[in-house]
């Protein structure tokens, strides 16, 4: 049986956090504190949206017609998104942006502690910009999710995540994590 809808979402959401956890508890051990949290909220965020993402609305029927499948993904930016949302009332292309801006600032958190943060973050950047890329090709490739690629879920979701990469970069120079003395250093001092 596959959790769908609300459920399934909530599920999933509750996993990602579980493995979250586990990815905090590795890292507050070789990282200083707001580098190991910042990297397990991370892979918390990617996990969530790719659950939100590619967890089917609602139960979808065993096999899905080929002559019913989309033959390719909607280039009308803009459209066919409808202006709520099943779970949320509102602008779906809001939720669309919303949905990354975690990400790219907790990108910006995770990598700030390095030098090499200043091409690995842009890099970051890119990479989640092509997680939004891959996750409307699952979404066009799966008809069984019942969901629809759209190169404005694409445009939404780089421009959250470049959002919260803006914001991640204000954020860095309130939190300084390049300041903070890793695990290692503070056993030697102490």
């Amino acid at each position: 049986m596959v959790l769908v809808g609300v459920q399934g979402m909530l599920v999933g959401v509750a996993a990602s956090g579980v493995l979250a956890l586990l990815v905090a508890w590795v890292l507050v051990r070789l990282l200083p504190p707001v580098s190991a949290w910042a990297w397990a909220l991370l892979v918390f965020a990617v996990l969530c949206i790719g659950v939100i993402t590619l967890t089917p609305a609602y139960a979808v029927p065993e096999v899905i017609p080929a002559d019913a499948r989309p033959t390719r993904c909607s280039m009308d930016y803009g459209g066919p998104a409808p202006e709520g949302f099943w779970v949320v009332a509102g602008n779906q292309r809001l939720l669309n942006v919303a949905i990354f801006v975690p990400a790219g600032f907790l990108l910006v958190l995770a990598l700030g502690r390095w030098r090499a943060a200043w091409v690995l973050a842009p890099l970051g950047l890119l990479g989640l910009a092509a997680y939004s890329v891959a996750i409307e090709w699952v979404q066009f490739e799966v008809a069984r999710i019942d969901r629809a690629c759209d190169v404005t879920d694409m445009v939404d979701n780089t421009v959250g995540a470049a959002l919260g990469f803006v914001v991640g970069l204000l954020a860095l120079l309130l939190v300084r994590p390049w300041r903070a003395p890793s695990v290692k250093e503070r056993a030697l001092r102490g």
